[in-house]
């Protein structure tokens, strides 16, 4: 036996014991990892150029991944490293977040201010294009790969659009992306905005400082904007959640293992007193967004208007591996303390409005969605 199929052999060994449905769903699995091993086999000998071998174990470790949902995905030392850099709050990149649908690498949502966001990329692009490479049959850490390199480069993304009959090419510099997660103003001298671009590390210590200046303000009500919030880390979402509940469930988690399952509840104290709270939402509310949305909307303790949100709920854990790289991993579904899942639903807004412009910017004069949230305000 080859060296490519021995590795090979092993990776798949290792899967069938630690998936026993593997054998239990399918007899025929030997021959299964005995064809995989001949393919590679053929593909080393008879490939038109020489095959990297440790890419090619690296894509199928991926593959195998992938072929489990849209959010599971192996990481490269250096794309966990990336990773890492990222939910600490500042990156390089073009400021987008990705997801897989259907084989296609789908814009979840652009972050504010970002190098995408300021060209014009919105949630629900496809990108079929990156620079010259097509991206549909790459996986989804690929077309990541080929979005990455140095700051200060410029690269070509082509997309197409629900609506728009001709792709839309965009040419973007890549940036250092620094995320200030929490942004604050008063609005009409009597409304607090809170604008909560993603939930990292920091987010629920700079809303809840956020929130205690808008209160020496004496306002009479709160905006929430949660639009293109493509989300991030669960506990973050809990701790958000629990700013404005006094009670009740705010999300669960079942698991595969039942001894897994999770509830979280709210503790008593709502920072802003029980006064109106009003949530913005959009196709680019995401995981984190929707547990926060979802958990206000069900305890009647916000207004929700936008439109319909992206529908992603699952939890994906980070396992580190001991080459250093990592694997995100879906370990268990959230759902809404209805016991309703949003996976591929998504969270419906109290009041439906589209948004107002192509390029996503915060204006009260021209943001549709805002207009109207104000008005509800104001009586």
């Amino acid at each position: 036996m080859t060296k490519c199929k021995k590795i090979l052999f092993i990776i798949f060994f290792s899967i069938l014991f630690l998936n026993k449905s593997f054998s239990n769903n399918d007899k025929n699995i030997y021959q299964k990892i005995d064809l995989f091993s001949e393919v590679l086999d053929k593909i080393n000998k008879e490939f038109v150029d020489e095959v990297n071998q440790s890419e090619v174990m690296d894509a199928a470790i991926n593959g195998v991944l992938q072929s489990l949902d849209p959010y599971s995905s192996y990481m490269s030392p250096e794309m966990f490293e990336n990773m890492q850099t990222e939910t600490s709050g500042k990156f390089g990149g073009l400021g987008i977040e990705v997801g897989m649908e259907s084989g296609v690498v789908k814009v979840i949502s652009p972050i504010d201010n970002s190098p995408a966001s300021r060209v014009g990329i919105k949630a629900g692009d496809y990108i079929v294009k990156i620079n010259d490479v097509q991206v549909q049959g790459k996986t989804l850490s690929e077309a990541v790969d080929l979005m990455r390199g140095p700051v200060g480069t410029d690269i070509e993304i082509t997309v197409r659009r629900v609506g728009e009959k001709k792709a839309i090419i965009f040419n973007i510099t890549r940036e250092i992306i620094e995320i200030e997660s929490v942004k604050s103003k008063i609005i009409e001298n009597k409304i607090g905005y809170l604008r909560l671009t993603s939930f990292n590390e920091n987010s629920s210590v700079q809303i809840k400082k956020k929130i205690k200046e808008i209160k020496k303000k004496k306002v009479k009500g709160y905006i929430l904007d949660l639009r293109n919030n493509p989300g991030g880390l669960l506990s973050q979402a809990i701790r958000i959640s629990d700013f404005f509940l006094d009670y009740g469930e705010i999300v669960s988690t079942k698991s595969r293992k039942s001894s897994e399952n999770r509830k979280w509840f709210s503790k008593k104290g709502d920072l802003i007193d029980g006064k109106t709270l009003i949530v913005l939402i959009n196709y680019g509310s995401a995981s984190a967004s929707e547990i926060v949305a979802g958990a206000l909307k069900e305890h009647k303790r916000a207004i929700l208007i936008g439109e319909n949100s992206y529908g992603k709920g699952s939890v994906q854990s980070i396992i580190p591996l001991k080459n250093n790289g990592a694997i995100r991993l879906t370990i268990s579904k959230y759902y809404l303390p209805s016991g309703k899942s949003i996976s591929e639903v998504g969270i419906t807004p109290d009041i439906e409005i589209e948004e107002s412009s192509d390029a996503f910017v915060i204006n009260s004069e021209t943001d549709n969605q805002l207009i109207f949230a104000l008005k509800l305000l104001n009586g």
